[in-house]
């Protein structure tokens, strides 16, 4: 069984596209042969900027014969309908087969479709590979129709067994296929042929060229480390940065820096943005003051002077780039300390949405919304209310529109630079969490009430103009502001009813009462007005403003609060708590506090868990089948108290004890929040709740005993539904 090798040499390849590429490249080949009858044992890629290689082992030398049977039209048809079918078979009449079947005598084909090499195989599969690979971004050269990401040179496409290799023969565009690749683009360029992949990978490395991505990015971390440590000093771990370096060199060469001395005062963040956003360079750091003071760079080739002037190059652009943000850091101080407030007076002229107002407007909103939620995260009102409006302050700064990936650390520095409070400072930074799953959340009071106010007025503005997600599509990231805002709450042990701050936060953004004093304004004018044409036309349209915002505020925070739930559900998932659970306490009082909520939600699963819970759930759903039966039957509801005198047996006695207990203990305990005790002590009717239906014929002949075991069956839906909806536990 031969091997497969193939490499696509190019130009250089955009380090983000590479490893995509490769992906794409094995699929499709191995896909492409898989379809022509061709398996394999297995198949790898790897990339360097200049060459995409696909290495396939054990494949089949040949595919085999196959054997096809087609049913055709029945003997006697019409002639067009079986030369139709014989073109699609590709036979002749004679070939065809009668059969007599128990609808009549129908033709039959038999289609052998012959086994080919694999060379013939590969090659077609390859060439349709070529031509229509799925680029991001390509281009065309030369007078050809071919696109490439940057332009193909050269084909590498053999078959190796225990006999040798072969080329696989193609063409495309000019461009034939050949046994032949180059090394590294100044150290080896010359071409050199190759027989199987080991001869191939052995070569390369021969010829400076290191062909697996994971072993060039190891190569340079370990490098950077023991240069770092050698210096006292330790690398910015970065590897994001790492990979995409990895995809920039064939030979990588790691080579250390200095940073001048007039720079090590910026801020780190500054430093290592800069040098990783303009230079793809690693921030080396000192441990003892967390200073960046070096860099670390990776060459492309070895030189005669150990990368000297490479690095003398690279240390005289650096200092030409942190000048710049030298210059920005300078400058942005000197305004934040004269007049910080000039900042957010200029986002003024920034428009957020075009439905939604200005940043300004936006902060004034959300320095409004801090200052309710303030007394929730136990913050000073007035603290939040101004960390609100300055913790967007430096969008307008010279650095964050240099580097926006700074905004919030940057406000966090300038506004300390003010000589205001640290705590205050730090919300410029904090407000943006959580951003992800693993990002961290704040836990100052002021920061969580700042991002609770930014994140559900971004929520609450956008479901107000009705640009919610839909499906796969989320452009304004809403589903992160919910997932963002639960983990505010839950982290943070927050108790906050989310449906009323909605509605709060929509009758400031509609603003509502401001409609409303207009209205009743201009209906105490209309009668006075000289125009009574053109008064009575501003009422009805004031009326009709106030009666719109009047409909969002009634309806949009009911909505977005089952949003909210939704994105619980995907959040409590991976806790394990099933969605009927959820569901279960979503359906209790007390819904929009989250906390609540979860509490609940956790408590019942814990529960559930356990075989008392889950018997109990089936005992509650039988209960709940029968009782809906004979409701729905009798044309009455069963919820008037069942009466111990008229118990039979003694399950039956002992169930009402049990019920009785349950109740003086289930309703103290959920005045109290306590939920794992309300859950424990309903899971403990499990016990009298069989050994009733297991004793107790509830639909009895005698009429006063039956409607007397129906109400019992109430009572246990009752105390079991004041802890959660067991009917929506699912199984």
């Amino acid at each position: 069984m031969p091997d497969l090798l193939i490499e696509l040499f190019s130009e250089e390849i955009p380090a983000r596209m590479q490893a995509r590429a490769g992906e794409d490249l094995k699929k499709r080949i191995t896909d492409g042969l898989v379809e022509a009858g061709l398996t394999y044992a297995g198949a790898a890629a790897l990339t360097t900027p200049r060459r995409l290689t696909l290495a396939v082992e054990g494949l089949l030398a040949e595919s085999p014969t196959v054997r096809e049977e087609r049913k055709g039209p029945k003997v006697g048809a019409p002639d067009k309908a079986i030369e139709g079918f014989l073109r699609g078979a590709g036979l002749t009449r004679d070939q065809l087969e009668e059969r007599e079947t128990p609808k009549g005598a129908v033709y039959f084909a038999t289609i052998e479709k012959t086994g080919r090499p694999a060379a013939e195989i590969v090659a077609e599969v390859l060439e349709a590979t070529i031509r229509n690979f799925p680029w991001p971004k390509s281009m065309r050269w030369g007078r050809g129709s071919l696109r490439w990401v940057r332009p193909l040179h050269s084909i590498l496409c053999i078959l190796n067994d225990e006999t040798g290799a072969q080329v696989v023969p193609l063409e495309v565009e000019g461009i034939k296929s050949g046994d032949t690749t180059a090394g590294h683009r100044f150290m080896a360029p010359d071409r050199f042929s190759v027989t199987s992949f080991d001869d191939y990978a052995a070569k390369l490395k021969r010829a400076f060229v290191v062909l697996n991505p994971a072993d060039r990015a190891e190569h340079i971390w370990n490098d950077a480390q023991n240069m770092a440590f050698a210096a006292g000093l330790e690398v910015v771990d970065d590897r994001g940065l790492l990979a995409e370096v990895a995809g920039l060199v064939e030979w990588p060469v790691v080579l250390m820096g200095k940073i001048d001395d007039e720079f090590l005062e910026l801020p780190p963040e500054v430093l290592q943005t800069s040098m990783k956003e303009h230079q793809k360079f690693f921030s080396v750091r000192n441990p003892r003051t967390s200073r960046i003071e070096r860099f670390i760079t990776v060459a492309n080739r070895e030189t005669a002077d150990n990368g000297a002037t490479i690095l003398a190059g690279n240390q005289k652009v650096l200092s030409a780039r942190l000048a710049d943000a030298k210059f920005f850091w300078e400058n942005d101080l000197r305004t934040a300390k004269s007049d910080i407030a000039q900042w957010t007076r200029a986002l003024e002229n920034v428009t957020f949405h075009n439905k939604l107002g200005t940043q300004a407007e936006r902060i004034d909103r959300i320095a409004a919304l801090a200052r309710e939620l303030a007394p929730v995260t136990g913050a000073d009102a007035d603290q939040a209310e101004k960390a609100a409006r300055l913790a967007k302050a430096d969008l307008s700064s010279e650095m964050v529109y240099e580097f926006p990936e700074l905004q919030g650390l940057m406000g966090r520095y300038y506004i300390e630079a003010t000589g205001e409070d640290a705590a205050v400072a730090v919300v410029a930074q904090e407000h943006y969490s959580p951003l992800g799953p693993s990002d961290d959340v704040p836990t100052a009071p002021l920061s969580v009430a700042v991002a609770l106010a930014d994140k559900l007025d971004t929520l609450t503005g956008f479901w107000a103009i009705d640009e919610k997600p839909t499906g796969s599509k989320d452009p304004f990231a809403l589903r992160r502001a919910a997932l963002g805002v639960i983990r505010l709450v839950l982290e943070n042990d927050l108790r906050l009813s989310v449906k009323d701050t909605f509605a709060s936060a929509l009758t400031s953004l509609l603003k509502l009462p401001e409609w409303q004093a207009a209205l009743l304004e201009a209906k105490s004018k209309q009668s006075s007005a000289e125009d009574e044409e053109a008064a009575a036309k501003q009422v009805h349209e004031l009326a009709h403003q106030v009666e719109t915002a009047n409909a969002i505020v009634s309806a949009a925070p009911a909505d977005l609060l089952s949003f909210f739930h939704d994105r619980l559900k995907v959040f409590l998932r991976d806790e394990g708590i099933r969605h009927d659970i959820i569901d279960a306490c979503i359906a209790m009082d007390g819904n929009d506090d989250l906390n609540l909520l979860v509490k609940r939600a956790r408590a019942l699963n814990a529960v559930i868990a356990t075989e008392d819970g889950e018997n109990l759930v089936q005992g509650f759903k039988r209960a709940n089948n029968i009782l809906t039966q004979a409701e729905e039957k009798d044309g009455v509801e069963y919820s008037y108290g069942a009466d111990v005198k008229f118990a039979e047996t003694d399950s039956e006695k002992a169930l009402f004890a049990a019920l009785g207990q349950a109740q003086a203990d289930i309703a103290p305990a959920l005045k109290a929040e306590d939920f794992p005790s309300a859950m424990t002590t309903m899971a403990a009717l499990r016990g009298p709740v069989d050994a009733f239906f297991d004793e107790v014929q509830v639909n009895t002949d005698n009429d006063i005993i039956r409607r007397n075991r129906l109400n019992l069956l109430s009572q246990i839906r009752q105390v079991c539904s004041s802890v959660a909806d067991l009917s929506k536990i699912e199984g």
